[in-house]
């Protein structure tokens, strides 16, 4: 694939993943524990490891963390955001050599709830107060509900795309 094809791809997920965290992040909370939001932004990155590849998924995630806390002037969801999208990242980039795209949901289920894992493990490094790590139980199983949904969504466009084969042309 040529470079000025990439770099337009690369564009489009993150431009297409900031619209969404921008969005989600104008909604109101799902529930009445602190932390649990259905991370639609993360099937773009769920789907660029998976179809396109780890470095390109890594420009997608560390783009739409970045520009996500500046657009919605939210600098401490940098923290956050970083910790567990890198965690969740790196098993990822891990778990994509035994999924193939009909099973994406099982590796994002799992990276999901590390994801939240790290969240919290930052939080209470940044706030000194270990009892935050109350809410592990409640957000794991909500990012392992909302990983299924998001790697299907991912598992999804793939198969979409392998459809139609648009990277032949």
């Amino acid at each position: 694939m040529g470079r000025t094809k990439r770099m337009v791809r690369d564009a489009f997920l993150i431009s297409a993943a900031l619209v969404v965290y921008v969005i989600e992040a104008q909604l109101p909370p799902l529930a009445p524990v602190p932390g649990i939001k259905l991370g639609l932004a993360n099937i773009f990155t769920v789907y660029a490891v998976f179809a396109v590849g780890a470095g390109d998924g890594l420009a997608v995630l560390l783009a739409r963390v970045i520009l996500g806390s500046v657009f919605t002037a939210q600098p401490s969801a940098l923290i956050y955001s970083l910790s567990g999208g890198l965690a969740s990242f790196g098993l990822t980039v891990l778990l994509r050599r035994f999924f193939d795209s009909h099973r994406i949901w099982i590796c994002s289920a799992l990276a999901a709830a590390v994801h939240n894992l790290f969240q919290l493990l930052a939080a209470v490094a940044v706030t000194g107060t270990p009892s935050l790590m109350v809410y592990l139980p409640v957000l794991t199983v909500s990012g392992i509900v909302t990983g299924i949904f998001t790697g299907l969504c991912a598992g999804f466009v793939i198969d979409r795309r392998d459809k139609t084969d648009f990277d032949r042309k």
